[in-house]
């Protein structure tokens, strides 16, 4: 038979119970006490009368939706569930419960969050800007990086791993060597087949087949962190986002393709993927668009 405590005593010998016993930081006790005491909330708001151990899962459910639908994120949910469900681990194991109410709750679903981007005129913008790549080598072997991952897609594993071999100028053609040493054959257009010959011309015109096609500055391979550098640099130029990785170019190339009508299966093989599911993000991203776009232009929307 469980000892019945007053609420928010009970709150707080647990907080003090996750200091001296589980070494949590400042931070998280604070956050467990703003959920604890927004959950004490509701329950007076139901009734006065209801105590910790007199909660059942349906009051829980309604606290979930009440939360919800003052627009709180599924995530941010589903930690408040953790330290109600922590709270009532407590409770039991220190017998002022008899039952754990919150193992009847599932945690609300929360949705994979949509790729980042970069908008297609914001790419126009980055490489029509006259003068803003240099004329030695290390402006055109970054204007070539840049032009690689928004063109093609690739990884930035893939872009590293290209050696000189790898690109045919006749087919504009790619060989790709993707996850799990998978090849796959990458087309191209104009723009990148100029930027390639001018390269390979340039800086590339006496090497071997498997010589690197991007190096550093001792003819090395070129480093994540120096690709990484000049895409995050550049972007910077032209967005705002936070995100602005190798990687938000590979979905900005799925995006651009998509928005421009090519068919789903087919970008999948361009980007590699094992299967259309994967690919199929890049729809909910322009579904998004078509929503913004719609919202735009019709009188009625």
């Amino acid at each position: 038979m469980c000892t019945m405590l007053p609420n928010e005593p009970l709150r707080e010998a647990f907080l003090d119970y996750l200091v001296s016993n589980k070494s949590y930081s400042p931070r998280t006790i604070s956050t467990y006490r703003a959920d604890l005491t927004d959950f004490e909330a509701f329950l007076t708001t139901l009734d006065e009368e209801i105590t910790w151990v007199t909660v059942d899962a349906d009051i829980i459910r309604r606290w979930v939706v009440a939360r919800m639908e003052k627009g709180i994120s599924p995530v941010t949910m589903k930690r408040g569930l953790s330290a109600l469900r922590s709270f009532y681990r407590y409770l039991l194991r220190e017998g002022y419960a008899d039952t754990d109410p919150t193992l009847r709750v599932s945690n609300p679903k929360v949705g994979k969050p949509l790729p980042a981007f970069v908008r297609e005129a914001e790419m126009d913008s980055l490489l029509d800007r006259p003068g803003l790549f240099s004329e030695d080598f290390e402006g055109v072997q970054q204007h070539l990086i840049i032009l690689l991952l928004y063109s093609t897609g690739l990884r930035i594993a893939e872009l590293i791993g290209l050696n000189v071999g790898d690109i045919n100028l006749k087919r504009d053609e790619l060989r790709v060597m993707g996850k799990r040493n998978k090849e796959r054959i990458v087309p191209f257009g104009h723009e990148l087949h100029e930027a390639l010959n001018h390269f390979l011309e340039t800086y590339r015109a006496q090497t071997a087949p498997h010589t690197p096609l991007l190096s550093g500055q001792r003819s090395e391979r070129i480093s994540r962190t120096a690709v990484y550098n000049t895409v995050r640099d550049h972007l910077a130029m032209v967005t705002t986002q936070k995100k602005r990785s190798p990687h938000v170019l590979r979905h900005t190339f799925a995006t651009v393709m998509l928005n421009n009508g090519a068919d789903l299966e087919a970008v999948k093989e361009l980007l590699g993927h094992e299967s259309v599911s994967t690919t199929q993000i890049y729809t909910h991203t322009t579904f998004e668009e078509l929503k913004k776009a719609y919202k735009k232009a019709h009188p009625r929307a």
